[in-house]
């Protein structure tokens, strides 16, 4: 377990937003390379690592990149104005201290807005918006700005590093979808060490969060038998929201989707959720099970590929998701990658 968090930690201190997922690429090939018969880029920046096999093919996926910002103006004082890059709740992302991302380098920074001392009443009752917030670098002019490299679609990502809790449990930005990221490697490893005649397709995805654009695209390249993706997936067990909303709990092991986005986004194949529950069962690892009102993952785009791929979704129960301090249990992860690994061991039972 503590290789695998020193892999999340590492994935959750790279930093990748939508469309600049370069740097967690270059991770997750480093982590592949000696487990994988062959390595390649698709045109869209996926990263696909195959190991070949004689049988059935698995795709194993996670999505690479995480949300985040991008720069839209700088006005002549040198703050910086920008648009949102994925699914953000507003409030979030006041007070953050952020990286620019720049042609010479990254540049720190920090988020702000109107603070409320000099807010009327009627304003200091609505929470911020991002349309009213900017990003200070320290500088005193546009020029200035420009000097260091910063411009018009320079990426921009939260500066928040990973850090260990009690019982076992990890606090970090971008677990959504490094934690999936991390699963993906850790599978492989393990797989290569068994005896196998699955060829297994390990995908890192690109712009999920925007769309799930790398998704469609290697789906369609790969055409796999059947698709496994992991991800995380929202937690019921804190202050502030009901079991009614999600009956998931950090702690109680793999979540294995039923049903995202009640039905609008997969509808996971019940031959997959079969086969996945019947390992969980047979090697006694303990899970649950995930239907929800909202949300989607790659799934939703890799079963509708080409004729149509089975899919289904192993995700760790995740607190605080789309937040710099997503908090999720090692011992959850780890038995994500069991459940995975097991699964692909069987996969006789389900094709």
């Amino acid at each position: 377990m503590k290789d695998l968090q020193k892999l999340l930690e590492k994935l959750s201190n790279t930093h990748g937003i939508s469309g600049y997922e370069g740097n967690v690429r270059t991770v997750m090939e480093d982590e592949l390379r000696e487990y994988a018969d062959e390595i390649r880029t698709d045109k869209m920046g996926n990263l696909i690592a195959t190991s070949y096999g004689s049988g059935p093919s698995v795709m194993i996926a996670a999505h690479m990149d995480e949300i985040g910002l991008m720069v839209k103006y700088i006005d002549e004082n040198g703050f910086l104005r920008f648009v949102k890059i994925g699914g953000w709740f507003d409030p979030t992302i006041h007070s953050q201290r952020v990286i620019v991302h720049t042609v010479n380098g990254p540049v720190k920074g920090v988020v702000g807005c109107k603070p409320p001392h000099v807010m009327k009443e009627e304003e200091r009752k609505k929470p911020p918006k991002a349309e009213d917030m900017f990003i200070d670098i320290g500088v005193t002019s546009k020029e200035e700005a420009e000097k260091l490299g910063v411009e018009v679609g320079s990426p921009i990502s939260v500066d928040r590093e990973f850090a260990a809790l009690e019982n076992n449990r990890v606090t970090g930005k971008a677990f959504d979808d490094r934690a999936g990221v991390a699963m993906v490697i850790q599978v492989m490893k393990e797989i290569s060490r068994m005896e196998l005649n699955v060829t297994v397709h390990a995908v890192g995805t690109v712009q999920e969060e925007v769309g799930l654009k790398g998704a469609k695209v290697s789906a369609f390249g790969l055409n796999p038998d059947v698709a496994i993706i992991t991800e995380t997936t929202i937690s019921g067990d804190y202050p502030g929201i009901d079991k009614k909303d999600s009956a998931i709990e950090v702690g109680k092991g793999p979540a294995i989707t039923i049903v995202d986005a009640a039905g609008r986004g997969l509808i996971a194949d019940q031959g997959v959720i079969k086969w996945l529950k019947e390992t969980a069962r047979q090697h006694n690892i303990p899970y649950q099970l995930d239907v929800a009102d909202g949300g989607t993952t790659d799934a939703t785009a890799i079963h509708l590929t080409k004729e149509g791929i089975p899919s289904g979704v192993v995700s760790v129960p995740t607190r605080y998701i789309h937040s710099p301090v997503e908090v999720i249990s090692m011992e959850d992860l780890s038995s994500c990658v069991e459940l995975v690994v097991k699964a692909i061991e069987n996969i006789d039972t389900y094709l």
